[in-house]
């Protein structure tokens, strides 16, 4: 809008810092949001994380704002966190972006899969890591069987979600970690970039735009 004035304000999250930028017309001399836009941090995959994550998602529901920003910095965690977390996103109503900042691995690279297309943003210096889900569980035969035959399924199931939400055929990860001797397969932001896990290497920034309408009829 003509006329507006800029500024840009560094604002904390946890302990997340993201760029703001602020165009505000010069009508209003003060302002103050009722709810200020939140930000999603993602470190751990726990139960109590994937509490904060659906707690936060319903919370930016009631901001105004148009997408929910989630950013992920994490060496993984809990399978079964993460998929309570991937329900949370398929319940929103708002897009979702999946920004990386550092890392997301493990888990943390499942979560990223999920930014709608044209949302998924990745740091230039930032690493992800893929690999099979891994039980960890010590125990009889039999147990140590139940479990591994359920490492098996989750892996199928989030490989396949993963595949589908870039754009690849279901089977695509399952093949290429095989391929890699099922070992811990890195990319760099622009591997992730190749394969369309990433759509952006950049950090994106988040416009704040505060206007007024006189209008007379």
């Amino acid at each position: 809008m003509q006329g507006m004035r800029s500024w840009q304000v560094w604002i904390n999250y946890k302990d997340k810092r993201m760029l703001w930028k602020f165009d505000v017309s010069p009508q209003i001399k003060e302002f103050e949001l009722n709810n200020n836009p939140v930000i999603v941090t993602v470190n751990k995959f726990d139960e109590e994380s994937a509490a904060e994550f659906r707690n936060k998602v319903s919370m930016a529901h009631n901001t105004g704002q148009s997408v929910v920003p989630i950013v992920i910095d994490s060496y993984g965690g809990q399978v079964y966190s993460l998929m309570s977390m991937i329900a949370t996103i398929k319940q929103s109503e708002l897009p979702i972006a999946t920004i990386v900042e550092g890392k997301a691995m493990s888990c943390g690279a499942l979560l990223f899969s999920f930014g709608n297309e044209g949302m998924r943003f990745i740091d230039p210096d930032a690493t992800v890591m893929i690999h099979d889900v891994s039980s960890g569980q010590y125990g009889k035969v039999e147990e140590l069987r139940a479990n591994a035959d359920e490492s098996m399924r989750l892996n199928k199931k989030v490989y396949k979600m993963m595949a589908e939400n870039i754009g690849k055929k279901e089977d695509y990860f399952i093949k290429e970690i095989h391929k890699r001797g099922h070992a811990d397969w890195f990319l760099d932001a622009e591997e992730c970039k190749k394969i369309n896990l990433a759509n952006e290497i950049r950090l994106p920034r988040f416009n704040v735009k505060l206007s007024v309408d006189i209008d007379f009829t």
